[in-house]
């Protein structure tokens, strides 16, 4: 093995609620460097939370993430010229990157008029188990299950 794993950077808790996960969704949501931006609009999305559900919006995400994990996943893997979609287990660090990843890219699909709109009605529906960053989650799942037949390849 030539070069060496790449580190993993411990990131800084957010200001307001002085957690990590926010602060890794503020930085998946920046674009072009503009973390003020981001901040502002991570916070009004919670804010807009707090005023539809009338719940605590820092534990209606934490409960999005842990419903949009995915914890297996099917991975490419080349057996004698081929290929098969292999089911393993997600580590935890990987779980909540793709989990922020499908909120993210899922949140700006959707038809709602700003951001934070866009954002808070995503977090909401994915911690009731519905919406398409949830839906997301269960075709990976579906994906792992129907090939159940290949785990033996896994490496």
């Amino acid at each position: 093995m030539r070069k060496k794993r790449a580190e993993i950077r411990r990131i800084a808790a957010d200001t307001k609620f002085n957690d990590v996960l926010v602060a890794k969704l503020i930085n998946y949501l920046m674009l072009q460097g503009k973390k003020s931006t981001s901040t502002r609009l991570v916070y009004d999305s919670f804010d807009l939370i707090k005023d539809k559900t009338k719940e605590e919006p820092l534990e209606i995400f934490k409960k999005a993430i842990s419903n949009i994990a995915p914890v297996i996943e099917v991975r490419s893997r080349r057996v004698g010229g081929a290929t098969y979609q292999v089911p393993v287990e997600v580590k935890e660090n990987r779980r909540i990157a793709l989990a922020l990843r499908w909120l993210k890219n899922y949140a700006r699909d959707r038809k709602e008029k700003t951001m934070a709109a866009k954002l808070a009605a995503e977090i909401i529906s994915a911690s009731k188990g519905e919406g398409s960053s949830f839906k997301k989650k269960e075709d990976v799942h579906r994906m792992a299950e129907a090939n159940k037949a290949f785990a033996h390849f896994r490496w």
